[in-house]
């Protein structure tokens, strides 16, 4: 597996391309804009884009959906309650000052277990809501992919609509906790990190 991290957007969004090496099929997690440079990475690298998923459905996530869904035909895929925040991701982008593009609807809605197969990849579904209510990571062969659930040293916001505190500190120890220490953390801003050392250091999980 090649994973490779693109900060994309205004916000700095971490988006992921995240490739298998035998097939080349690449999964976009989270494409928040500069859809034109994320498909021209992908080419340089011999590869092809076999889906595009978004752990929530806030706009600084979703930007680059509509462009690299019309340029691939690939799925889109995120969770039922992403669809409804997507909605809304005009007016959140308005918030900040900012225009997003229009996201189509998902051709693919997952649920908590699901998986994802990405050429010899799999990927299995946690859906962790606390942040936004459709809030899923992807977990498989050692990675992580949190959006905005759990950032190095910090957890995503939660004064934002749908958004729960004790929700998201609840899903992260009791569903992430478990996951192996040395599993590798890709948060959807800022560096990455890991499973053991978020449990051990991060102050808003109760550690320290």
């Amino acid at each position: 597996m090649n994973v490779r991290v693109v900060p994309v957007g205004p916000l700095q969004v971490n988006c992921y391309l995240v490739t298998c090496d035998e097939s080349k099929e690449c999964m976009v997690v989270d494409p928040g804009a500069d859809a034109a440079k994320l498909l021209d990475l992908v080419s340089t690298a011999g590869e092809k884009v076999d889906c595009i998923v978004n752990t929530h459905g806030h706009f600084d996530h979703i930007g680059g959906n509509r462009e690299l869904v019309e340029a691939t035909g690939v799925d889109l895929l995120m969770h039922p309650a992403a669809v409804a925040v997507m909605k809304n991701a005009g007016r959140q982008a308005a918030a900040f000052g900012l225009t997003v593009e229009a996201s189509p609807q998902p051709d693919r809605l997952l649920e908590e277990g699901d998986e994802i197969f990405v050429g010899t990849l799999t990927f299995k579904v946690l859906h962790v809501p606390g942040h936004s209510p459709g809030s899923i990571c992807l977990y498989g062969h050692g990675h992580l992919f949190v959006g905005d659930v759990l950032f190095a040293g910090s957890v995503g916001r939660t004064d934002l609509p749908g958004g729960s505190h004790d929700t998201l500190i609840e899903g992260i120890q009791g569903k992430l906790w478990a996951l192996p220490d040395e599993t590798v953390v890709c948060p959807g801003h800022g560096p990455k990190t890991t499973i053991g050392r978020e449990k051990q250091h991060n102050p808003f999980c109760g550690a320290g």
